[in-house]
């Protein structure tokens, strides 16, 4: 995870974002009656997409998944297990339950009692690592502050846990302060990587900045594995054009990464489609 070459898939899609990204891929809300039959389809396409020909730890260096997802199978196999036993991809577990209500311009992570439970079955897994999301809509310092701290809090849970976090500060890309806002998470970002030790290790999930190269030092700082960059909204090539002038930045594209595959592809259209996108999005996060 620290030197491979590559790009992380964010495959952790939750009950709020499910129905949406069923629905890029061609299967209504006619296709489900239900949550549980919803998560079947759901887990059909992460299956369908996981166990391609083209997807492998040669590009591919990990995947985030769901809690639901981690706990099925796939040909036989765990999720987890079959990503790193079958693919040589690194798998990671999403362990946030969403976001509280927007206060003073950032939205924080809702309480997660059951950390310690995910935490076990991640390690049951044998799991890498976690990540958790939270927003950050404007430049509020001391809500930044805020944000960056109940991350850093969780983080260092997960560590002692035996886990590396991905901590997620998103910062919204349609937010008219987004290259202050970005500045600011910078500063505490930067400060609270200094307070880790040298056993403590964390991986940073961020918007594609306005500045390019703005996290270059945290790129190299060494407490930090791995920047790895979330796609925002943005369309694939505007994503990867982005991601090209961030160096040393990876990509963990969701929507992105989905963009134009499928249900009604045949396999061997569905398998050419994914290997495009596949190949441009390591091509854009070897920079």
């Amino acid at each position: 995870m620290k030197s491979g070459k590559g790009f992380i898939a964010a495959l952790d899609q939750s009950g709020g974002s499910t129905p949406k990204a069923l629905k890029l891929y061609g299967v209504d809300e006619s296709a489900y009656s239900n949550e549980a039959e919803m998560f079947d389809r759901i887990h059909e396409m992460r299956s369908r997409l996981i166990t391609s020909p083209v997807f492998n730890g040669d590009r591919v260096l990990g995947a985030i998944l769901f809690e639901l997802t981690m706990e099925r199978s796939i040909e036989g196999l765990g999720s987890a297990e079959y990503l790193w036993q079958r693919k040589r991809v690194v798998p990671f577990l999403k362990v946030d339950n969403g976001l509280a209500d927007e206060a003073d311009d950032v939205q924080t992570m809702k309480s997660i009692p059951e950390l310690g439970a995910r935490i076990e079955a991640a390690n049951r897994h044998e799991v890498f690592g976690t990540k958790m999301r939270s927003v950050i809509n404007m430049a509020n310092a001391s809500s930044i502050r805020k944000i960056v701290d109940q991350q850093f809090s969780i983080g260092k849970e997960i560590i002692s846990g035996g886990l590396v976090p991905i901590i997620e500060p998103e910062v919204n890309i349609k937010s008219s302060q987004k290259a202050e806002a970005e500045a600011i998470l910078k500063d505490e970002l930067l400060h609270f990587a200094a307070s880790l030790s040298s056993s403590e290790n964390i991986m940073l999930k961020l918007s594609l900045p306005t500045v390019p190269d703005l996290y270059k030092e945290l790129v190299d700082h060494p407490r930090v594995v791995r920047v790895v960059a979330l796609s925002g909204g943005y369309s694939r090539d505007e994503a990867n054009a982005l991601l090209s002038k961030n160096h040393g930045v990876i990509a963990s594209f969701s929507r992105a990464l989905a963009e134009g595959l499928s249900a009604q592809q045949s396999e061997s259209e569905f398998n050419a489609t994914l290997d495009k996108t596949i190949q441009s999005i390591y091509e854009a996060s070897l920079t």
